[in-house]
């Protein structure tokens, strides 16, 4: 090899190391801001997403989960389809046994089948991710968690901080 091919060499690797740097650089602070976003997204205290998210909650998810976040009758019953009815979102439901991000991802992508539900499972639960922005469904979030009672709050951020925890 001559020393000018050496020398070019050296330099695509360089620039090659540089931009895998900055690229891993970016996705760690892409990755860092979206977990920030999402905490912020989600938080029950902040009463105009709160009540942004009751109007998004009204148009788009109470007709199964009912206007108070009831649910529909029995829904721990399956129905002869072999689905099961929409859980309630209150205290009374599992929803905040879940971290946030796995209610995000319900909410965006449906019940998918081996990541958020068992293998083979089928649910009427519809993929909102092409009806309703990010920023709508954490707007969702934030209301359902604002309905909690005070001790289910706090028992569902530490779920949430506890699946955030590196590990």
């Amino acid at each position: 090899m001559t020393q000018n091919t050496v020398s070019k060499v050296g330099t695509m690797v360089f620039w090659t190391l540089v931009l895998g740097a900055l690229v891993a650089v970016i996705a760690l602070v892409t990755h860092e801001s979206l977990k920030a976003g999402a905490a912020r997204g989600a938080d029950p205290g902040d009463p105009k997403r709160a009540q942004r998210g009751r109007a998004v909650y009204d148009t788009h998810c109470a007709v199964c989960h009912g206007a108070q976040l009831e649910g529909q009758a029995n829904w721990g019953t399956r129905l002869p389809n072999g689905r099961m009815p929409a859980p309630p979102h209150d205290a009374s439901g599992h929803t905040w046994h879940h971290p946030d991000a796995v209610l995000f991802g319900i909410t965006k992508h449906g019940l998918v089948p081996g990541k958020y539900a068992p293998p083979g499972y089928q649910s009427d639960m519809p993929a909102f991710g092409g009806t309703l922005s990010d920023d709508d469904i954490w707007a969702v979030l934030a209301y359902i968690k604002s309905r909690w009672p005070g001790e289910i709050q706090r028992r569902q951020l530490e779920i949430d901080r506890n699946a955030r925890a590196p590990r």
